[in-house]
């Protein structure tokens, strides 16, 4: 799913490229802990069970590629790849009937959880003032989802990939010459689950080309149906290298 998602970008860039519209590439690293991480599958017969509370709260190592591609003076393109895997091991302290089959209490189990997601956005600029940019806009998000437990010779996963539609705000405030604060969200809520990917970060500008960030992000959401019940709670320890070109 990555690959082809990069094919695709390099593709569209192709396609859309012009001498006066300007990429910019970033790449965001940290830490991100587990708040919650809840999960019931089936989500109407299955054993209600936080990964979070069983495995840990982390940190795990993260990481997230972001590709912006202005194609006019008030419009801009976003490709994103954020993947996200967090394998541990704990002991349940209680019998788990998951996808069907049963972990038994006080057994040391693997716990996987997958979260990819794959995103392009589109976004207009509503508000260009000298030290305060406004962009809105929708994303559609590829969503590559999973959840694994194996425990001995018993082993059990759930997996989606499905598409999801967001909306989208980006602000750029500019503090001095240097620094900028910046509010980036995606999120979508609904009568079957939510999705919230919140960053709250302050770069600092090297020079025309380059740039430093350091701030925090918080992704919160899930569904509850008869297939499925997982919501997890994630914030993220940041810090982002970006390049305009």
């Amino acid at each position: 799913m990555r690959n082809l998602f990069i094919v695709f970008v390099v593709c569209f860039a192709g396609v859309v490229s012009a001498d006066d519209s300007p990429w910019s590439i970033q790449i965001e690293t940290g830490g991100v802990w587990q708040n919650r991480n809840d999960v019931r599958i089936p989500g109407d017969i299955g054993t209600r069970f936080s990964i979070a509370d069983t495995a840990g709260n982390g940190p795990f190592p993260f990481y997230r590629l972001e590709f912006k591609r202005a194609l006019s003076n008030k419009t801009q393109l976003r490709f994103l790849i954020a993947p996200l895997r967090v394998s541990e091991s704990g002991v349940p302290e209680q019998d788990i009937l998951f996808a069907d089959e049963t972990f038994s209490a006080g057994q040391r189990t693997d716990f996987t959880y997958q979260f990819n997601s794959y995103r392009v956005s589109y976004r207009y600029l509503y508000i260009n003032d000298p030290s305060w940019r406004l962009w809105l806009g929708g994303t559609a998000k590829i969503r590559d989802a999973e959840i694994r437990l194996q425990q001995g010779n018993v082993n059990a996963s759930n997996s989606n990939v499905g598409f999801v539609p967001l909306f989208n705000l980006y602000s750029d405030y500019r503090l001095n010459d240097r620094w900028r604060f910046i509010v980036d969200l995606d999120g979508l809520v609904g009568p079957q689950g939510r999705a919230v990917d919140l960053g709250l970060k302050f770069h600092y500008d090297f020079d025309i080309h380059w740039d430093l960030g350091i701030g925090i992000r918080t992704l919160e959401g899930g569904a509850d149906n008869e297939e499925v019940y997982s919501f997890a709670w994630l914030n993220y320890a940041l810090v982002s290298l970006g390049y305009r070109f």
